[in-house]
């Protein structure tokens, strides 16, 4: 048996569970890279901090069949796309993957909020 037979899970949510994953991943690099970078970047460091918490939980959420997953779903997708948009002012790698990663996550997760 894999991930990928689990009963309540379609092929639409296992793709949001691997959104956030990656999400939360980018997030994570994101802020502990800007950490170098000095106050400008606060903000930056807080949206991915923020990300990364929210995805992972969403993702946690959905693996287990939660009846709240739906609910945060939302939250989630409204932290990418402002995180996304403050990572986008930014030329460094790390925030331009971010920029790059979140709308897809976004997306998704606006998906299993309906």
């Amino acid at each position: 048996m894999s991930l990928q037979d689990l009963a309540h899970a379609d092929e639409e949510m296992h793709e949001c569970i691997d959104n956030c994953l990656e999400a939360a991943q980018a997030c994570e690099w994101c802020a502990d890279a800007c950490a170098d970078h000095g106050e400008e970047m606060a903000e930056c460091i807080r949206l991915c901090r923020d990300v990364a918490d929210l995805a992972t939980l969403h993702a946690r959420l959905m693996a287990r069949d939660s009846d709240y997953h739906g609910d945060l779903a939302a939250v989630c997708a409204d932290a990418c796309e402002a995180c996304a948009e403050e990572c986008e002012q930014f030329d460094h790698e790390h925030c331009q993957v971010c920029a790059d990663v979140l709308p897809e996550c976004a997306e998704s997760c606006r998906n299993m909020a309906n």
